[in-house]
């Protein structure tokens, strides 16, 4: 089975989305610039539009994917659902939990009557260092996990501060909302849920009206500790995440491009202790995150499972932003 796939939100990651579609069949197009649209289209003979809507009423479309400004986000994904189609939307997937909540409900509704899925685009974690390190994780090569210790960020770039990113009616917030997901995300994925969140939002540099650090100290109710931090104040792009069991320790660095070679490393602790024993993982090749990720979503059609990735572990990162978002004085979520 073959699925049509429809693309709303054109740019970068529109663009990502629409070229590691693997044996999806892209046939529609739409983005409020048009002309994003056609270039997406090229010569695929893909439809185009400038109305998003328009693209939902097609009957070809089985999937629709959203990469879309957050403040759309989940807009376009309650009517998507109401359609009857398969949804892909990009994290976030709201601008704040109350936002995502009727989502979620008609989620629930459309996949008990007509099977529709959603899955957030979490698409961290297909990256090849995290496929690695899941399979560590569940053959128990770490032992009882204590603690996550993680560090994502960027500089921005001459007039970021002027960008959607920093306007919170279109963003939802600044850099907690941004890449704080995906780490809070990665954690959950390892730790569990969070029962006790702190942390602390703060603009330190860009002259703008959103964040631009996020600090986060989670822990769950085995007391294990999620340590974060978000950053576009980083200069140098940087990606770090140390992931501690009893006995052993994962460590996964840079994500390719301008973050760095994409490297994994085990340290196994010794019964002597003292040097661990190492192995590590160099993945120089091109991200492969998206096209794995939206491969697992055809099979979770196919299968009629619920996705790995959804619509509830976008709400709990979301309930996190909010709560150290409110905590440091930003009212951006209201």
């Amino acid at each position: 089975m073959s699925f049509g796939v429809g693309v709303i939100g054109c740019g970068m990651i529109g663009q990502k989305r629409a070229k590691a579609l693997g044996e999806g069949r892209l046939i529609a197009c739409a983005d409020i610039d048009e002309a994003k649209a056609k270039a997406l289209a090229g010569s695929s003979g893909s439809k185009v539009f400038g109305d998003w809507r328009r693209l939902l009423e097609l009957p070809g479309v089985d999937i629709v994917v959203i990469a879309t400004l957050h403040d759309s986000l989940a807009e376009i994904t309650l009517a998507a659902i109401e359609e009857g189609k398969h949804v892909l939307v990009e994290k976030p997937a709201a601008r704040n939990p109350a936002e995502l909540e009727p989502v979620m409900a008609a989620a629930m509704l459309a996949a008990q009557r007509h099977g529709v899925k959603v899955h957030v685009g979490f698409n961290h974690r297909y990256h090849r260092a995290f496929r690695q390190a899941r399979k560590l994780f569940e053959a128990g090569a770490l032992g009882e996990l204590m603690f996550i210790r993680a560090r994502y960020g960027h500089g921005g770039r001459i007039g970021y501060d002027k960008e959607w990113r920093a306007k919170p009616e279109l963003s939802g917030g600044g850099e907690m909302i941004d890449q704080g997901p995906h780490l809070i995300d990665l954690s959950r994925w390892f730790l569990g849920e969070f029962e006790d969140v702190q942390g602390f939002a703060h603009t330190y540099y860009w002259n703008m009206p959103v964040d631009d650090n996020g600090f986060m100290l989670l822990k769950t109710a085995k007391r294990q500790v999620a340590f974060l931090h978000a950053s576009c104040t980083e200069w140098k792009n940087l990606f770090s995440m140390e992931i501690y069991g009893r006995d052993a320790k994962l460590e996964i660095s840079g994500l390719g491009g301008s973050y760095g070679l994409e490297r994994l490393t085990y340290y196994k602790m010794l019964p002597e202790m003292g040097p661990p024993e190492t192995t590590t993982w160099e993945y120089p090749m091109a991200d492969d995150s998206w096209a794995v990720e939206i491969a697992e979503f055809y099979d979770d059609i196919r299968l009629n499972r619920v996705p790995s990735a959804g619509l509830k572990d976008a709400y709990a990162a979301l309930k996190v932003v909010e709560k150290i978002y409110k905590e440091s004085g930003y009212d951006y979520c209201a």
